[in-house]
């Protein structure tokens, strides 16, 4: 297949991320030892954009952040790794997002996250024209107001909208979906929106009939699920040793937003952003064991369906 190069934006949340490696995750109090300790850019969307960005695409994201050190050196990184942040605003007196890490021998995380403070809502900076020259957009929930002013323009323009459903309040899920078509959820993120639905695929059927044109969930080696108009889908998860699971789901998006860009079916798409994925997880680091295009092709193209 020859190598698209869609142009993408990716919109919502940055953070700086210190990661801790060790052999057991921890269990309540006490001390445990770390083998390793790193620090870099994250963020959902920030994280999305690396991946796009990796893959071929042209990517701007944009995004809020403190005029801060941990706000500066975000910025410094994305740009270095070939994102355009020209739309990436630090404000005074602002704090930026910070995320503490903890990575075990099997890959397994958790995450303590601090999402930054004093950031203000407006949306009216945003250039919201640089869309006529764009082909999908990406946002997660962290700035319900941005992902909203970006999806309705988008809409107008008959772009491919994409929304990271991680976690996050239900009323945000609700203000977003309407204007949403792709809405591609974490496996804790659906469950805690439908609340009232007992099985996965209840639950997307609950998150379709609150407005997107298709709901999926991630559901880690078990592979996806989603539904759309024509029913309900599902795709397996490719088997690999995962070494660090961390920004998996923020690569399968931005994966996605550059498949649905470059004009992809929805389920080519969805075959290559687990394929992306799953290689990320190959490698520690959430950005640096994003594959190159051709190395996720060869991947995809093993399937035998």
């Amino acid at each position: 297949m020859q190598h698209p190069a869609p142009r993408v934006i990716c919109l919502g949340l940055s953070a700086l991320d210190i990661t801790w490696q060790v052999d057991i995750l921890p269990q309540g109090g006490g001390k445990t030892r770390a083998n390793d300790v790193r620090e870099g850019g994250g963020g959902m969307a920030a994280n999305a954009a690396v991946a796009a960005a990796k893959l071929g695409a042209s990517v701007r994201f944009w995004g809020r952040a403190g005029e801060d050190s941990a706000g500066h050196e975000m910025k410094a990184q994305l740009a270095a790794l070939g994102v355009d942040v020209s739309c990436f605003r630090l404000f005074k007196g602002a704090r930026s997002s910070l995320s503490g890490i903890v990575v075990d021998a099997r890959g397994e995380r958790m995450i303590v996250n601090f999402r930054g403070a004093g950031l203000p809502a407006d949306t009216a900076w945003l250039p919201l024209d640089a869309l006529a020259e764009t082909d999908a957009v990406l946002a997660d929930p962290r700035w319900p107001e941005g992902a909203l002013a970006l999806f309705g323009a988008a809409r107008e323009r008959g772009l491919p909208t994409v929304l990271d459903g991680d976690v996050a309040d239900a009323a945000i899920f609700d203000l977003l979906l309407p204007h949403t078509d792709h809405a591609v959820f974490s496996e804790p993120g659906l469950a805690g929106y439908a609340t009232g639905a007992r099985t996965v695929d209840e639950q997307l059927n609950f998150a379709r009939s609150r407005g997107c044109r298709l709901a999926a969930v991630t559901l880690g080696e078990h592979g996806l699920r989603w539904a759309d108009a024509e029913g309900l889908h599902a795709l397996p998860a490719f088997a690999v040793e995962a070494v660090d699971t961390t920004g998996a789901g923020d690569v399968f998006h931005g994966a996605f937003a550059f498949a649905l860009g470059a004009g992809w079916p929805v389920r080519r798409a969805f075959q290559f952003s687990a394929a992306v994925a799953a290689l990320k997880c190959t490698r520690p680091g959430g950005r640096a064991g994003v594959p190159d295009f051709a190395t996720a092709m060869s991947l995809v193209d093993s399937i035998k369906e």
